[in-house]
């Protein structure tokens, strides 16, 4: 039986992670997405919408972590796994637990839970 360590919630206005991309372009992207997450919401249509669900999907593990002030926004990584679910790469190998992250957005919002289960 797995035992719930900890969870998270996000929500995020499409339109501003639109204007900090607009602004710091792709240093904002750097600074946040891996490259994989950076190549996967640029082969789509509408980018933002897919960079806000995975800022979401980032910010929820945060607070499903806690005050951990030892993890960067590129220790976490959204990925989709073969059927386009998303999944959580955490990159310390360290860390056994597992992330199971719900992802979703509209044309104005993004929204993301997660939960941290041994």
């Amino acid at each position: 039986m797995s035992k719930i360590h900890g969870t998270g919630i996000d929500i995020i206005e499409i339109s501003r992670v639109e204007a900090a991309i607009k602004r710091w372009g792709k240093d904002f992207l750097r600074h946040v997405f891996t490259q994989e997450e950076i190549a996967y919401a640029s082969q789509h249509r509408f980018p933002a919408q897919h960079f806000a669900a995975r800022f979401a999907a980032k910010e929820a593990v945060l607070k499903a972590f806690g005050d951990n002030a030892h993890i960067s926004w590129k220790d976490i990584q959204i990925t989709n796994d073969r059927h386009g679910k998303p999944e959580c790469r955490y990159k310390d190998k360290k860390f056994k637990k597992k992330i199971l992250i719900s992802i979703s957005h509209t044309h104005n919002y993004a929204v993301a839970s997660a939960i941290i289960t041994s």
